[in-house]
């Protein structure tokens, strides 16, 4: 079972995944995912792996699930940016007769999108900005086709030490499309400790730009996406369209 854990708050998990893990004997995952969920391993077998060890996981993963049941632990959703698609490419690879599910979570940009409020109420696109394995100029060319949309656009892995600058490329294409008045919302580390949520606009983006770093999201939106007061702090809605077709 391949595990999408979502934001990482218990609370915040599917039923599905929770009981998953129950019916798991190993659990597998990246220390800082399995952190997340320690009140659920007691009694079972802990695998720990580190970031960038992706590969030899689902090995491992793999491995194990060949006489027992095995519940691979990834954040978020598990086919966004999570391990499904890795596991199942070893499974398909080493031609392993093993039943195996993937199960679904909260994915960034849903939490990220519920905290600012309805930033992504049709149509919007998701893009990453981590060239480890997509070549930088596919996810310009990605970027700018998704601005020339005209829909919202969540940009997931903002800005990390080893890569600052795509940040900045992904807001030039941006303003490229776009007003200098579009909203713009950053919500760091999502129903974790240290939730942080702020909201700009195009033209201000320099601002915050220093609050974004790889536990962001940023949420850019379009042309009439607009500011909104929530709960005391601003937020962002993006009108899906009723107000082209009914009176309210």
């Amino acid at each position: 079972m391949i595990v999408g854990i979502g934001p990482g708050a218990l609370d915040q998990m599917t039923g599905r995944a929770r009981t998953a893990l129950e019916e798991a004997d190993c659990v597998i995952g990246n220390d800082t995912y399995l952190a997340q969920i320690r009140p659920l391993l007691e009694g079972k077998e802990v695998v720990v792996s580190r970031m960038g060890e992706e590969v030899d996981r689902a090995r491992r993963a793999v491995a194990l699930a060949r006489d027992r049941s095995v519940a691979m632990v990834s954040g978020g959703d598990a086919g966004i940016y999570g391990m499904a698609s890795i596991v199942l490419e070893v499974l398909e690879h080493e031609e392993v007769p093993v039943p195996f599910e993937v199960v679904p979570g909260v994915t960034a940009a849903n939490g990220a999108a519920a905290l600012l409020g309805a930033p992504l109420s049709g149509d919007f696109a998701v893009i990453s900005l981590s060239d480890l394995l997509t070549p930088l100029e596919v996810i310009e060319c990605r970027l700018e086709h998704a601005f020339a949309m005209g829909v919202p656009v969540a940009l997931y892995n903002p800005k990390s030490r080893g890569r600052p600058h795509n940040l900045a490329l992904a807001i030039e294409a941006a303003r490229r499309h776009l007003p200098d008045t579009t909203p713009v919302g950053i919500v760091r580390n999502a129903y974790r400790p240290g939730e942080q949520v702020f909201v700009t606009t195009l033209e201000r983006f320099e601002s915050v730009e220093g609050e974004v770093d790889m536990h962001a999201i940023v949420i850019v939106g379009t042309d009439e996406s607009r500011i909104i007061e929530k709960e005391g702090r601003n937020g962002i809605i993006t009108p899906r369209g009723y107000h082209r077709k009914y009176v309210y």
